[in-house]
C-alpha cells in the first residue's frame, strides 16, 4: 500500500504492484554511492514528494509510524515519489506502547518508552528529519554503529547524524529543527509543507546556490 498522486491532482490511497504498471526501485536501499547523485534540486523535490504523502496520512488522522528509507519507492512510470508500507499505520487517537520500526529513524521519546500517543504526528517528523540527512549526504543513518541499545541511549541523549558542510543553510535548519528532541518543537506537516515549498522557490530563484553534487 501506497500513498501516491493520481492524474486528478489528488493524493489517494492505492495497493501498488508492478502489474499495475508501476516500477518502483527501493533507491534508498541500495550500497551503490552512485544512485545519491542528485542535484540539489531534485532532492529537495524528493523530500518535497515525501513530505506531501505524508501530510495526506496524517489528514487522515494516521501515523505512519515506520517511515524510513527502505519504505520510499520511485515510479519510473510517471517519475514521482511515494510513502509506501502502512502496515504499521493507525490512528492516532489510538495510543500504543509499542516500537515499530528502523532504530535511526524512531524518534528519541518514542525510544524512550512513551509509546505512539495522540501528539505522535510528531514522531513522522522526526522520521522525516532522518530522511532529509540520507538524501541530504547519501549515506545510511548511524551506518558505522551497532543498532543496539546503546545507540538507542545516544539518540535520547541528543545523538543526530553528523551533518555534511556543503548541505544548504536553510535545508539544514529546517531539517535539526524536525529532529528536535522535544517533540511539540517540530512541526507539524502543514507547516513543513510550507516551509520546503519556501526552500524550493528560495533555490529555484537562487539556482547558483546548489551546483554542488555529492
Amino acid at each position: 500500500m501506497c500513498w501516491f498522486n493520481t492524474k486528478s491532482i489528488k493524493w489517494k490511497l492505492y495497493a501498488c504492484n508492478e502489474k499495475d504498471g508501476y516500477k518502483f526501485k527501493r533507491i534508498f536501499t541500495t550500497k551503490s554511492r552512485s544512485v545519491y547523485n542528485f542535484t540539489w534540486k531534485e532532492r529537495i523535490h524528493i523530500i518535497y514528494e515525501i513530505i506531501q504523502a505524508l501530510g495526506l496520512i496524517h489528514k487522515e488522522k494516521s501515523i505512519h509510524r515506520d517511515l524510513h528509507s527502505g519504505n520510499i519507492l520511485y515510479s519510473q512510470l510517471n517519475d514521482s515519489w511515494r510513502v509506501s508500507d502502512l502496515g504499521f499505520c493507525g490512528p492516532a487517537d489510538k495510543p500504543s506502547t509499542s516500537i515499530y520500526g528502523n532504530l535511526p529513524y524512531i524518534a528519541p521519546e518514542v525510544i524512550n518508552g512513551r509509546g505512539y500517543t495522540f501528539k505522535s504526528f510528531k514522531s513522522d517528523i522526526y522520521s522525516i528529519a532522518i530522511l532529509m540527512w540520507e538524501i541530504s549526504s547519501g549515506q545510511l543513518p548511524f551506518m558505522n554503529y551497532k543498532h543496539d541499545h546503546n545507540l538507542a541511549i545516544n539518540i535520547i541523549n541528543g545523538m543526530r547524524p553528523k551533518i555534511l558542510p556543503n548541505i544548504p543553510s536553510k535545508y539544514k535548519s529546517l531539517m535539526e529543527q524536525c529532529w528536535d528532541a522535544n517533540p511539540l518543537k517540530r512541526p507539524n506537516t502543514y507547516t513543513l509543507l510550507k516551509k520546503i515549498k519556501e526552500i524550493k522557490s528560495y533555490y529555484q530563484n537562487n539556482p547558483n546556490e546548489l551546483l554542488n553534487k555529492m
